[in-house]
């Protein structure tokens, strides 16, 4: 099945300048933290946040999440030292670093050759670290197949929307949300674009963020457009936004039963005690192989969320 990874379903951005926020965060119950040194944290603060991240990535307790740190864009001054110090500093206990405001493949294939040399330098094994590419411009959006393809490292594709909005000059000021004037969803393009370059190279999609973070419910409404289309998690500001995301990317324990009884029931009436059949009907549905196919990726979702079939699949007795 495509895009079988680390669970994502929410990822938790927390700014590398806050030594609060970095011990807060390893107690929350995201899939995903990343530490960030973009966005969240001003010039002059980012050399002292580079500190913080290494040593919060060497002496906390991350057990169970996936650590990513989202360096600057390479359009600054400051990637280059952001990926040495962080990797140098911390590379052993890093998973992915994740590239903002990507453009084209070079700079993939920048951060993947740069950390190549440091892991060789290190001993550190090598392309263990991956990338997440952040598509936050119209540049990126029309180069999203390549940026998909240029390395292996590569592990998500994310839409950072408030940077996309502003480069394509949308007239909207809330991030994420339907815009009344238009008669659709004005994301639904740009989502789907990078769901394709995304499993077109078995690569995971992730949702940007929702700003108002006191909204929940209205964060739970922008989350389930993207999870509807397939896509594996989103980001989230606020641990409040934790459970609802965790939620709406994890199948209903309804739909997680019936994929997996679809997959027994399948590898039974296929086999040679089933009858060697390839189309049969269970229950009042009809189940062949490509319902084999929708159902391995909701099992996939439901498993990686760690949830527990409440029913079980029984074959017929003769």
């Amino acid at each position: 099945m495509a895009a079988v990874g680390r669970p994502r379903r929410s990822c938790l951005a927390v700014p590398g300048s806050s030594v609060k926020m970095l011990g807060k965060a390893q107690g929350l119950p995201a899939d995903q933290v990343f530490l960030d040194l973009e966005d969240a944290v001003a010039p002059l603060a980012k050399p002292d946040a580079r500190k913080n991240i290494v040593a919060a990535l060497n002496e906390g307790d991350w057990a169970g999440k996936t650590r990513v740190v989202r360096v600057n864009d390479l359009t600054t001054p400051w990637t280059y030292r952001d990926v040495i110090e962080v990797v140098e500093g911390a590379g052993a206990n890093l998973d992915c670093i994740m590239l903002p405001k990507v453009q084209n493949a070079a700079q993939v294939q920048w951060l993947d050759l740069t950390l190549t040399q440091i892991e060789k330098t290190l001993g550190l094994e090598v392309g263990r670290i991956g990338i997440e590419a952040q598509i936050e411009n119209a540049a990126g959006l029309v180069n999203v197949d390549a940026i998909a393809a240029a390395s292996p490292r590569v592990e998500t594709i994310i839409f950072g929307p408030a940077d996309f909005m502003a480069s394509i000059n949308m007239k909207s000021l809330v991030v994420g949300a339907l815009i009344p004037d238009y008669p659709g969803d004005p994301y639904h393009y740009i989502l789907m674009r990078i769901l394709m370059a995304a499993r077109m190279h078995d690569k995971q999609a992730i949702d940007g963020p929702f700003l108002q973070i006191r909204d929940v419910d209205a964060f739970r409404e922008v989350a389930k457009r993207s999870a509807a289309l397939g896509f594996d998690g989103k980001w989230v500001l606020h641990p409040g936004q934790i459970d609802a995301a965790n939620e709406v990317y994890s199948p209903a324990q309804a739909d997680y039963d019936h994929a997996e009884l679809i997959l027994d029931a399948y590898e039974h009436y296929t086999s040679e005690a089933g009858g060697k059949l390839g189309a049969v009907m269970l229950g009042d549905e009809m189940i062949d192989e490509a319902s084999r196919k929708m159902a391995l990726v909701i099992a996939a979702k439901g498993r990686a969320a760690g949830m527990t079939r409440t029913s079980s699949f029984t074959p017929p007795s003769e």
